[in-house]
């Protein structure tokens, strides 16, 4: 059996692939520093099984994976396949030639075969056994390989001459049969207790097989019941839906109509709005035509009250002349008695001239005198008659001019007087108008400032609206979440208090002790019920307890005795029982230890105890273990003390006294110490949601008080804002009104003003 070949693709630095043919009377491979010679070696090492990747001289699986250069790109996978010769059949197989091929791909994903056929690494591994050429055999010895052959210890130096000896199959299959064994012994314990668990259980289950039975019938009823109630229900929700479908139909319909009707009267208020508008155009000439005809009133008023005056003055003037005329009658009657004397006089006179004249001749002259005198003084007679009459009809006319004038002085005066009443009466109403309109603009001036100040007010609380909108939100939104994680806490802290409570993943003898802890006083409870750690060191303080996690501790030793007794008779197996009454602390014989590098102290110190009694128990259990950060600083701790130390790591490794080391994944589930510390904060974490949430949901009432409050702001804005609009269209209309009244005066204020310029310029002529 030699090695006939290799062929390596994408295995560290062979990116391209390269077979080695290996011929009788090649010895070696050669060549210059970094040109794989090592390579090859560690292909063959990996074909055959190596799974440390610091052996391979890298720090994971995936650096033996070609990595690309700067030219070239990474591959996605490394192959090595081996061809030996078996002719002299030195391997268990049925061939002449066998071939082992291993493949990993940067995903983590690789394949063993064997001749082509996928295999497992088991395979491999068993088909190499005792033919030195194994991953461990002595026929593949690496750099440094046998100065740490050397330097070892015995037992890593055994193995080598176990495989040369030939007997490493065996001790492996005596391993494996071992392993085996021992693992039955622990299945058939297992069985046992579970054996004995179901016969104890046996009675009870058919206790409940039967209750079982009568709920699965009452379940097929119920579930038939549902059914039948379901089908009622979906009937009655159908005729529902039809019901409301109908419903639906008439309310559309009705909608339409109230649409179509509301329509119809939008058209008669838009043509009601219209016959309003040209009525009250209408009014407005109205109101026009009546004030021109209050105006022309006025002046045909005072027309009538001088033609009034007018008359009463010509009926003065009337009965001025008429005693005038009666005056002139007694005057002229006066003066026709004083013509009569005259006359009388002359008749006289011409009787005496006749006398005279018959008397004398010589009379004749002076009677010539006489009657040129008499002639003289009846024409002057005439004239001053003419003259008196002349006289006093101009004297009548005078006075009767100044009747008519001194009356048309007196009506002008009254005219006057009441123009100048009615412009200070108009004046008045103006002024008054002015204040009204004052009134009005300055009310119309504060409601418009008012109006504006709401309009703020109102955009204010809109804005505030939207930001608490948004705020309600989001903290509706922070409530849901914070509620669904509550809701999560909340249930795992139920499962995992359930869980606590039935023991679960404690031993069957356990949980069959701590089921007595309510008809037998004394049991205080498992180890890890009393010991409380921190999450950083639960790894460490459950690898220094390990089964002892699953101690009960009780009162005192006939608590315990009692105990025994019990799981005797129940035969429920084996229990450690810690007694408070008898347990000791354990001695610590090295403190120099402690000043070690690494070292974070005893592991005692690092837990806390439920109660200040079970501080022995603590100390009795985790008395002589010393807690160290790493394991490098633990191997170095147990070397200077010549592997007499307990030690854990915070990762989990322990350091027994002798040398042993115990280490890897835990593969423990059950968490014993982490479960209470979990239940903690769990119930800690629900406590701080609760409170939050209290919180978040008092935010979200006071938002909702608040946008509440300021919708009913708002609803009174717009109440109060719609009444001051109706004040503002109000006074709007009482400012046109007044503003038309004082035009009015206006008007009427200048036409009494020329009327009573013409007036005084009526009187000036007169």
């Amino acid at each position: 059996m030699y090695l006939k070949s290799i062929e390596i693709h994408g295995f560290k630095s062979f990116a391209d692939r390269i077979k080695l043919d290996f011929k009788n009377g090649i010895t070696g491979i050669v060549g210059p520093n970094g040109s794989g010679k090592s390579n090859v070696a560690d292909a063959v090492r990996w074909v055959l099984g190596e799974q440390s990747a610091r052996q391979l001289r890298g720090a994971s699986m995936q650096d033996v994976i070609f990595s690309g250069t700067e030219i070239r790109k990474p591959m996605g996978y490394a192959y090595v396949s081996i061809c030996i010769d078996n002719e002299d059949r030195a391997l268990a197989a049925e061939y002449d030639e066998v071939t082992v091929t291993r493949r990993v791909y940067r995903s983590g994903e690789s394949d063993y075969l064997i001749n082509g056929n996928e295999c497992r690494l088991r395979d491999i591994n068993e088909l190499f056994y005792d033919t030195g050429i194994g991953k461990e055999g002595y026929s593949i010895i690496g750099q440094g390989q046998i100065d740490k052959i050397l330097s070892g210890r015995p037992e890593d130096r055994r193995e080598l001459f176990d495989e040369a000896a030939g007997i490493v199959k065996f001790k492996k299959r005596k391993d494996t049969a071992l392993k085996k064994l021992e693992s039955e012994k622990n299945n058939l314990i297992r069985l046992n207790d579970i054996l004995s668990e179901v016969e104890r259980q046996v009675g009870p289950l058919e206790k409940q097989s039967e209750a079982a039975k009568v709920y699965l019938k009452k379940k097929e009823e119920l579930k038939e019941l549902d059914a039948n109630v379901f089908i009622i229900e979906s009937e009655r929700y159908e005729k529902q839906i039809n019901e409301l479908n109908e419903k639906y139909d008439i309310v559309v319909n009705d909608c339409k109509r109230i649409d179509t009707r509301m329509e119809e009267s939008r058209a008669r208020y838009d043509e009601a709005t219209g016959r309003i508008n040209s009525l009250e155009e209408q009014i407005g000439n109205m109101r026009s035509d009546i004030s021109n005809s209050s105006v022309q009133k006025g002046k045909i008023d005072a027309q009538i009250q001088v033609l009034r005056e007018q008359i009463n003055s010509i009926h003065s003037t009337d009965e001025h002349f008429n005693a005038r005329i009666k005056t002139v009658k007694e005057t002229i009657a006066e003066h026709e008695k004083s013509l009569e004397k005259f006359r009388k006089s002359k008749e006289d006179i011409d009787r005496q001239a006749k006398e005279a004249a018959e008397s004398g001749a010589g009379n004749v002259a002076a009677l010539k005198e006489f009657d040129e005198k008499i002639e003289a003084l009846t024409a002057q007679l005439e004239e001053k008659k003419q003259l008196v009459v002349d006289t006093i009809n101009a004297r009548g006319e005078i006075k009767g001019n100044l009747e008519r004038i001194r009356t048309i002085l007196e009506q002008a005066g009254i005219r006057k007087a009441e123009f100048n009443s009615r412009l200070l009466r108009m004046k008045s109403d103006e002024a008054s108008q002015e204040e009204v309109i004052e009134k009005f603009e300055n009310e119309l001036r504060a409601l418009s400032e008012e109006i504006g100040k709401l309009d703020e007010q109102n955009a204010a609380n809109e804005l505030k609206l939207g930001e608490i909108k948004a705020e309600l939100d989001e903290a509706e939104y922070k409530e849901r979440q914070l509620d669904g994680l509550y809701r999560e806490n909340k249930t795992k802290l139920e499962t995992l208090k359930n869980i606590a409570e039935r023991y679960e993943g404690y031993g069957n003898a356990v949980r069959a002790v701590m089921g007595q802890k309510s008809s037998i006083p004394g049991i205080n409870g498992v180890v890890a019920d009393i010991i409380k750690v921190e999450g950083k060191y639960e790894n460490a303080i459950e690898t220094a307890l390990g089964a002892n996690l699953q101690n009960v501790v009780v009162k005192d030793e006939n608590t315990a005795k009692k105990l025994i007794e019990f799981l005797k008779n129940e035969h429920a197996g084996r229990v450690t029982f810690l007694p408070l009454s008898s347990i000791q602390k354990r001695d610590f014989n090295a403190p120099d230890a402690l000043n070690g590098t690494g070292v974070i102290g005893m592991a005692d110190t690092l837990v806390n105890v439920i109660d200040k009694k079970y501080e022995i128990v603590a100390q009795n259990l985790l008395g002589n273990f010393i807690v160290v950060d790493n394991i490098d600083n633990a191997i170095k701790l147990a070397r200077d003390f010549r592997f007499t130390l307990r030690i854990v790591t915070l990762a989990g490794e322990a350091l027994n006294p002798g040398g042993s080391i115990s280490g890897g994944s835990f593969r423990n589930k059950s968490n014993f110490l982490g479960r209470q510390r979990e239940i903690d904060e769990l119930s800690k974490t629900l406590k701080e949601q609760l409170s939050v949430r209290d919180k978040i949901l008092r935010n979200i009432e006071e938002l909702r008080d608040k946008r509440t409050e300021i919708r009913e702001k708002n609803a009174k804005l717009s109440e109060e804002m719609q009444n001051k609009q109706i004040s503002l269209s109000t006074v709007k209309l009482n400012l046109d009104s007044a503003n038309e009244k004082k035009k009015d005066a206006l008007s009427g204020t200048k036409w009494i003003a020329e009327e009573g310029a013409g007036i005084d310029a009526q009187i000036k002529s007169i």
